[in-house]
């Protein structure tokens, strides 16, 4: 009787201590995320519509500017970076242009010249000198030339669009966080790359992590699109293109496949290239 007695308290205090265990919350494992630098969804996260930005680590200027949707080119030239536009962490960047502050406007009298030994008694001032000299005929003038090699960039309602290529949609944009910001497509290596619209190459190269070989046109104020994961690039910075030249060949650079990840972005932000494209052709 005594034995069944302890075995009968050992048992239920096993039991107890058991089901005390079980209740308690267990802890989590320990999950540790591998952190490579910053990737294609860092970039996506928000625009920079500020008038300053501090730089972190991993930030270049080329992916500040593009966040900020504005020409590296500028950003460098208003903060007096040189190239290659190296930046450091902590070190705030300008991405406006500096207000030019007005010129103070000096009152002066009018310098007075003397003409000749023999006329040291009369001074002639310069003002008087200018209304003495014979006008110029409209017809004699020089042609004024204009430094714009381009046509000037259109309004946003006067953007003509097109498909960047006829391949097969494999991913459509997507709001989420880390959702795509544009929409993927199929193909080979090698197949052509069509500007969507025209505007002018802000940027061509491979500097932002996670884009491989990119090319970022701007349309206008608002408007720009970039092509993503090229092979090979067929355009140049500043250069103006029209709405359907071959600016890249497509490829997998920075990529898991052959593809091209094109992105529309309004006033820096990533909107769906589905509601200015063409309808019915995709």
């Amino acid at each position: 009787m005594f034995g069944r007695v302890n075995f009968y308290l050992i048992f239920t205090t096993l039991l107890a201590l058991v089901l005390s265990g079980c209740a308690q919350p267990s802890e989590p494992a320990p999950v540790t995320r591998l952190y490579k630098g910053k990737s294609i969804h860092d970039f996506e996260r928000a625009s920079l519509a500020a008038r300053h930005y501090e730089v972190e680590a991993g930030d270049t200027l080329y992916s500040i500017a593009f966040r900020a949707n504005v020409d590296v080119r500028e950003v460098a030239a208003w903060n007096q970076i040189p190239a290659p536009y190296t930046i450091v962490p902590g070190q705030k960047i300008n991405l406006q242009a500096p207000v030019a502050k007005p010129a103070q406007s000096i009152a002066s009298k009018p310098k007075k010249e003397y003409v000749g030994k023999q006329n040291k008694s009369k001074a002639v001032t310069v003002k008087q000198q200018a209304q003495a000299k014979p006008a110029v005929s409209a017809t004699n003038k020089a042609p004024v030339l204009s430094n714009r090699s381009e046509p000037a960039l259109p309004a946003s309602k006067d953007i003509r669009w097109q498909w960047p290529t006829p391949a097969k949609v494999i991913r459509e944009f997507s709001t989420a966080e880390a959702g795509n910001k544009g929409i993927d497509f199929a193909g080979s290596e090698g197949d052509p790359v069509y500007a969507a619209a025209s505007g002018k190459v802000v940027y061509a190269g491979n500097a932002l992590k996670g884009y491989g070989q990119l090319i970022i046109l701007k349309h206008n104020d608002d408007y720009i699109t970039a092509y993503a994961h090229n092979q090979k690039l067929l355009v140049k910075e500043q250069q103006w293109v029209n709405k359907g030249d071959e600016i890249a060949a497509m490829g997998d650079t920075d990529a898991e496949r052959v593809k091209l990840h094109f992105q529309v972005r309004f006033r820096g932000k990533s909107v769906n290239p589905r509601h200015y494209l063409p309808r019915g052709t995709q």
